[in-house]
């Protein structure tokens, strides 16, 4: 059976012996990282486990349960530790959480998957973290596959939010074709060790990133150990039967502020598509593009994505000039 997969994925399950990623080279070695980032990734977090429709959702939180709430969420095929070197840096200002969508990471399996469920385990984790429980709204920020999740949450309930950042999600213009070629949906490969599955993680859509040793944490995190070897956590039929929608649709209906973030170099989210989602919102909405950035900006320019965020979330937040974000 295939199945189109209308959504950028964020980990490629490789199953021919011969393909490698860039992790191969450091034959299970952690690649060096600066200083920021071990200083990132220390500092403490919750960990998390509630039921959501029948299926267990894990999430991650940082920071002090009564400041106002910050839910971050992944793409397609990853996990909430792509954003643990991120959030630290909004902990200080924020309630802040990064979920694991069901079917991924460390999360539960279901039988069937929807944008329906991903929107109420968003919700279930902003109401478990203490989100609802302050006087602000929380916002969402979200990546790839995580952004068409929020543009849903945002259309049906934004009227609880104070804003939704879409982080390289694009909604194409008409006849423009919106995601990857059709996948054969088969079992994961099996691999000896924890070195092999690492030397065969890779990034989808395919691009370089300098920064090998963002590709290692998220990596050795996408991987389980099972009977015989190591293989990928997430499940791979979470495609099969499913649908996107019109995401168009949802960003006219979207009931809270949005922001659209985007890699100057993404292969999946070029300008034009920006102009299109601006033309969408009705012209006003900052599209903001990270400089030397391509889809998965996090990865390529982690910095530089915290300082845009910042500013966003600082001019969101000009009602009340007591709280910096320096």
């Amino acid at each position: 059976m295939t199945t189109k997969n209308p959504m950028s994925g964020e980990v490629r399950a490789q199953t021919q012996a011969n393909v490698e990623g860039p992790l191969k080279a450091y034959a299970g070695q952690k690649p060096p990282a600066p200083g920021w980032f071990d200083e990132a990734v220390a500092q403490p977090y919750e960990t998390h486990r509630i039921e959501v429709e029948g299926a267990e959702v894990e999430y991650l939180r940082w920071g002090d349960r009564t400041k106002p709430g910050l839910l971050f969420c992944h793409g397609n095929g990853a996990h909430a530790y792509w954003w643990s070197f991120i959030a630290p840096f909004l902990a200080n200002q924020y309630n802040v959480a990064a979920l694991t969508f069901s079917g991924m990471g460390d999360s539960g399996t279901r039988e069937q998957y929807s944008l329906d469920i991903f929107s109420k385990e968003q919700l279930a984790v902003m109401d478990h973290s203490g989100m609802n429980d302050v006087g602000e709204p929380p916002i969402i920020v979200a990546h790839s596959f995580g952004g068409f999740v929020t543009m849903l949450t945002g259309a049906l309930y934004g009227d609880r939010l104070a804003g939704t950042v879409i982080v390289d999600s694009p909604v194409n213009p008409p006849g423009r074709h919106g995601g990857p070629p059709n996948r054969l949906i088969r079992p994961h490969k099996i691999y000896p060790t924890l070195n092999d599955a690492l030397a065969r993680f890779r990034l989808a859509p395919e691009q370089t990133c300098d920064n090998h040793y963002l590709i290692d944490y998220v990596g050795r995190r996408s991987i389980k150990q099972v009977e015989g070897g190591f293989t990928w956590k997430f499940d791979p039929l979470i495609w099969q039967r499913f649908s996107i929608g019109d995401p168009a649709e949802r960003l006219r209906e979207t009931k809270c502020r949005i922001g659209i973030f985007r890699g100057e170099f993404s292969a999946i989210f070029p300008p034009d598509v920006g102009d299109y989602m601006f033309e969408i919102l009705g012209r006003n909405v900052p599209v903001v593009e990270i400089p030397q950035a391509r889809h998965h900006l996090i990865l390529d320019q982690p910095i530089a994505f915290v300082a845009a965020l910042r500013a966003l979330l600082a001019d969101w937040d000009h009602s009340r000039p007591h709280r910096s974000v320096d």
